[in-house]
């Protein structure tokens, strides 16, 4: 890792010198700064080479090594698995401080977001980088409604798969059949058919996943209604009736609102990663979120919150908790907490702290007297008073309570990724578009560290 804080480092016969001044760390310039100085750059000594590498500030957060001529001037490759300490890109869409617990959008807190914002706001946010005024949201909204209809030949591919067909499976396919039914405004030279995309995406992939819902359950595909607003086209779409009949509750139309905020963005996470990956190939909007939509699927990613749901029916009462978390501090046990810690924050998952304070609310709004939040409680009590979870920092993060409201809100175990999906949809389709429009972009290629046999001759 060639990022510090030292003066030098040494490994392998390799130094890092910092030249004029140490690197600072989470040095601030003006907003949308990345620049270099004759003074940020440290020196990398291999052997009897050595490389002068720029340092790059951001506005927030870790200054970075840029390695771009390391491998020419010195013949050496970088290792980091996971690229847990490697930034692919230079985005300003979205913030994350780990050891605070802090998350931006575009520098917007997600507390206030959540508070105070509406998850299509939030998206415009994303894609445009700044808050629509009332008649920019009022026109985003209206071109959203008018774009969220999908044609008959969705409702094929949708009807092709077994009624029991993972969702996510569905989902992945029916946004890359999009690609054929848009072929013609493929066009990522034109700002305008990019953005059109990137709209389209917003708006359809909710009445995707209703629709899915809907073949899981044996029901007749519909429309959705346009008249209502997003978040309760999607609710009506999805559990109205086959004579097309839904009550809509407030309170339910708000907790998936805050959902959806919850979840639209974070930072440069395997699927976001995976979107500008499969983007810098030049491939379609489409075919890049289709991708998105499977890295997510994995349990590590956004099927945690399903592990969560899981684990809690597995505990069962909550009388069975103390057990839980001293079979949770066994590493014989084969049992862990689902739910806890996180790879990026250290400290409280700052969606964590709102969908929490929001969960015993939206039940009792619902009426919903779910023993498994009784669960949930007191594992979070027992977690947070244990010395053993304390010292780890494994605090509570967003997935272990949204399966709880996706559960209260009827929505079933195997849709839980899919409405991560939805709401993710606005972060991928902006990261997307930042990305057409980098004049660093380079199709993404990682290196190896081979690891494999010798050159060998074919015998026999």
């Amino acid at each position: 890792m060639l990022l510090c804080d030292n003066d030098v480092i040494h490994s392998t016969g390799c130094g890092l010198h910092s030249r004029a001044r140490p690197m600072r760390l989470g040095g601030r310039l003006p907003r949308g700064a990345h620049t270099v100085s004759d003074l940020d750059q440290v020196t990398l000594n291999a052997g009897e080479k050595s490389v002068v590498l720029p340092v790059i500030k951001p506005t927030l957060g870790n200054d970075c090594v840029d390695i771009a001529k390391l491998t020419k001037e010195t013949g050496l490759f970088t290792y980091d698995s996971g690229f847990t300490a490697t930034a692919s890109c230079k985005s300003a869409i979205t913030y994350i401080d780990g050891d605070k617990g802090v998350l931006l959008y575009r520098g917007y807190p997600i507390e206030q977001l959540s508070e105070k914002s509406s998850y299509v706001e939030v998206a415009y946010l994303l894609i445009n980088g700044e808050r629509p005024s009332a008649e920019q949201l009022k026109a985003f909204t209206d071109e959203l409604a008018a774009e969220a209809n999908v044609d008959d030949s969705i409702n094929a591919l949708i009807a092709s798969f077994d009624k029991d067909a993972h969702p996510m499976a569905i989902l992945a396919a029916a946004i890359a059949q999009l690609s054929a039914k848009y072929h013609a405004a493929l066009d990522l030279s034109d700002a305008e058919q990019r953005r059109q995309s990137a709209v389209r995406l917003i708006a359809k992939v909710p009445t995707l996943s209703a629709l899915i819902y809907r073949h899981g359950k044996g029901l007749p595909a519909n429309t959705p209604d346009t008249s209502l607003d997003y978040v309760s086209r999607f609710l009506k779409q999805t559990f109205e009736s086959a004579d097309g009949q839904y009550d809509l509750n407030p309170a339910v139309v708000k907790a998936l609102d805050r959902l959806l905020i919850l979840h639209a963005d974070h930072e440069q996470n395997a699927s976001t990663s995976t979107v500008r990956l499969v983007g810098s190939t030049g491939a379609n909007p489409y075919a890049s979120v289709a991708a998105g939509v499977t890295a997510l699927w994995g349990p590590a990613h956004g099927g945690a919150n399903e592990a969560v749901l899981k684990m809690l029916e597995e505990i069962g009462s909550a009388d069975n908790v103390e057990s839980a978390v001293l079979k949770a501090k066994d590493k014989t046990s084969g049992f862990r907490l689902m739910g806890f810690g996180h790879r990026v924050y250290k400290n409280f998952d700052p969606r964590a702290k709102v969908i929490g304070e929001m969960t015993s609310k939206v039940l009792k709004q619902l009426g919903v007297q779910d023993p498994l939040l009784d669960v949930a409680v007191k594992l979070e009590q027992a977690a947070l008073q244990d010395d053993y979870f304390v010292a780890r920092k494994l605090y509570p993060n967003v997935d272990f309570y949204s399966g709880i409201i996706y559960k209260a809100l009827q929505i079933p175990t195997e849709m839980f990724t899919v409405m991560f999906a939805l709401g993710r949809t606005s972060g991928w389709v902006a990261h997307w578009l930042e990305q057409q429009v980098d004049p660093e972009m380079k199709i993404g290629r990682p290196r190896q560290v081979y690891t494999g046999s010798d050159v060998r001759d074919y015998q026999g």
